[in-house]
């Protein structure tokens, strides 16, 4: 018996991860379970997993939770800083990095630095953080498992001694190629370009094969949320700038590959469903039932794919020079982005001014040279504000 805390567990991911966890009862106790707003739902989950903690993003919603919760042995926590805790509580085995944004980078640190295995879906950890975040897990021994659907395609992909050093692979020495991840294009990929700038939220977030929130639809919609994942891939796996390529294959059917010397590409495929990749972690080095069935060949049809251009997918191309860029780089990019997508979803810029103001504050801020947490996240918020204010350039032009 394991114990777990969820953060973020209202999420799709995190409702996922306790989708997967239903079914292996006699294998999981929850110990916590964390949500931003979201205290209803938060309620009822507490209600059937019976975690010792719930913890709340402020103390409004923490005494509606109390109320909802009253009569349980749930305790009602609220904060950031209780986020940590339940992180890198002494009795927490595992922890499930689910919380979307900056937001979720302190208590998913916490947890590394604590030595627990993290199942790693939380993409700020290390857009903002790479190389600090890496370094905190060699210094602990803290177990990183993928749960991304194409970073974990990659995972398995690799030999298994690959898999005991991620952050500080050889793939060279693997025999290792290069490694492909893959992206669906999202749901404008083949509209014309001349009707990208009309492109409304809701059409954005209409993803033509997974289920995801309104923010990471919109990121696959600009393909940033692929750019996020070849800056994530480059500190999971080591990557030089050679070893690492995108390819769009529609059909999301192939998570992505890898390509070794001579000449083989060993590939993960399986159904568009977030509970492959969460059962895998959770299981591991075992494998687990997931709820996911089995893909049908006999139906499967053609798989096909192609190149992302830089002029439809911009957002994409800005991601990949900040890789090299280095952590201050892509911490601004990631900041901009939030509050630029807030900006579309929310009717201020049109959906192609999501990459002209990422691009915009990219040149603007003044990327120092940052060596801690403390000094990204005070970057993070600088880059914000920045954002913000041609937010409101934009909207009143």
């Amino acid at each position: 018996m394991r114990s777990i805390t969820v953060l973020g567990a209202t999420g799709s991911i995190g409702q996922n991860t306790l989708d997967v966890i239903r079914r292996h009862r006699e294998s999981f106790s929850v110990f916590a379970l964390t949500a931003m707003n979201q205290y209803q739902q938060l309620a009822q989950l507490c209600h059937e997993f019976k975690p010792q903690y719930a913890v709340i993003g402020n103390a409004e919603h923490a005494k509606a939770l109390s109320q909802l919760l009253a009569g349980s042995d749930t305790e009602v926590l609220v904060g950031s800083a209780q986020l940590a805790e339940v992180s890198s509580a002494a009795s927490v085995d595992v922890v499930m990095a689910a919380i979307v944004g900056a937001a979720g980078l302190k208590p998913t640190l916490a947890a590394i630095d604590s030595g627990k295995t993290v199942l790693l879906a939380n993409k700020e950890a290390l857009v903002v953080s790479g190389e600090l975040f890496i370094q905190h897990a060699a210094r602990s021994g803290a177990t990183i498992l993928p749960v991304d659907s194409e970073h974990n395609a990659i995972f398995q992909c690799l030999p298994e001694l690959q898999q005991q050093q991620v952050g500080k692979m050889d793939l060279g020495a693997a025999g290792i190629d290069h490694i492909l991840l893959t992206g669906s294009g999202g749901p404008f990929r083949d509209t014309p370009l001349t009707e990208l700038a009309a492109q409304s939220p809701e059409a954005a977030c209409n993803h033509p094969n997974w289920s995801m929130g309104r923010k990471i639809s919109v990121d696959s919609a600009t393909m940033l949320n692929k750019g996020l994942e070849y800056i994530e891939a480059r500190w999971l796996f080591n990557c030089t700038k050679e070893q690492l390529q995108i390819v769009i294959h529609p059909q999301s059917v192939i998570h992505s590959m890898v390509q070794y010397v001579d000449g083989s590409v060993i590939a993960q495929l399986g159904e568009p469903d977030m509970r492959t990749p969460i059962a895998h972690t959770l299981g591991f080095p075992d494998r687990i039932k997931s709820g996911v069935k089995g893909l049908n060949f006999a139906e499967l049809g053609a798989l096909t794919f192609k190149q992302p251009g830089s002029e439809r997918y911009p957002c994409l191309q800005l991601a990949i020079d900040c890789c090299w860029q280095g952590q201050s780089a892509t911490t601004v990019l990631n900041a901009a982005n939030e509050v630029a997508v807030d900006a579309f979803l929310n009717g201020h810029i049109g959906f192609t001014q999501i990459a002209e103001t990422c691009d915009w504050t990219l040149q603007h801020q003044t990327l120092a040279v940052c060596d801690s947490i403390e000094a990204l996240m005070d970057l993070d918020t600088l880059a914000r504000e920045l954002t913000n204010q041609r937010v409101k350039q934009v909207s009143h032009a």
